[in-house]
């Protein structure tokens, strides 16, 4: 099996070198390859990207910026990989946890694999951010009637085939809600895996506001409501 690990990049210059670094010296259990998509950075990282030497990474570039579902379908598109997972650049998640999401997978007990954040006084952003994350997985638990613990984990790892079916066409944050809504709407229940994490402040560039929470809980509204795939119209039954 090939990993794709897919990394959507815009104005992280000053971490997204230490990210690929700490990326590529992962041990992993399969080959793996790296999809970095520059969503139209305007700072130092072009260059940084051009610098980088190793025969498992890929650049991709968008003229300008298109939000990281925009930049997630590209890196998609370009992946030749049998499973995915994303991978950001911000050092929020650590890339030896990448196996863990594996290893479900390797053994035969998982066809999808979330990374589930734990949050702590040390790795929160705020205590609304945490309140906000939570109450959009409640949200997605309530309307699919399922449990799951963290509906805006990055690290989302599933097969390639099975993201480009999902179709998602949120260019911003809202691909996450999409994902998952998109999955249990198929009657897909991803496995949970603890991980690791740290929250960067704004300060640090950290761009998600209380603004994509509302949009999340319109997309899985607007997922619950549809069809789940498969399933034929009465009306269609009745005329035939």
């Amino acid at each position: 099996m090939q990993l794709s690990i897919l990394m959507p990049v815009y104005n992280e210059a000053e971490r997204v070198a230490e990210a690929l670094k700490q990326a590529l010296a992962v041990r992993y259990p399969c080959e793996i390859e790296i999809v970095v998509v520059d969503d139209g950075s305007t700072d130092e990282t072009p260059g940084i990207l051009a610098r980088m030497d190793d025969a498992r990474l890929r650049v991709v570039t968008h003229p300008r910026n298109a939000g990281k579902g925009a930049a997630i379908r590209t890196a998609v598109d370009s992946a030749r990989g049998e499973y995915m997972v994303i991978l950001d650049a911000d050092l929020e998640y650590d890339p030896q946890d990448i196996p863990k999401l594996l290893a479900p997978v390797l053994e035969g007990h998982a066809t999808v694999v979330y990374g589930n954040r734990t949050f702590g006084s040390h790795s929160a952003y705020s205590f609304w951010y945490v309140v906000g994350n939570r109450g959009v997985t409640t949200a997605a638990n309530v309307l699919f009637n399922t449990y799951i613990a963290d509906l805006e984990t990055c690290f989302k790892l599933m097969p390639v085939e099975l993201y480009r079916s999902l179709d998602i066409r949120s260019r911003g944050f809202g691909m996450e809600a999409e994902v998952t809504g998109k999955l249990l709407r198929r009657r897909i229940r991803p496995y949970d895996v603890p991980i690791t994490y740290r929250a960067r402040g704004r300060a640090e560039g950290k761009k998600i506001t209380w603004r994509n929470g509302i949009e999340a809980l319109w997309i899985l509204g607007r997922e619950r409501a549809r069809r789940r795939p498969g399933v034929v119209p009465a009306q269609t039954l009745a005329d035939r």
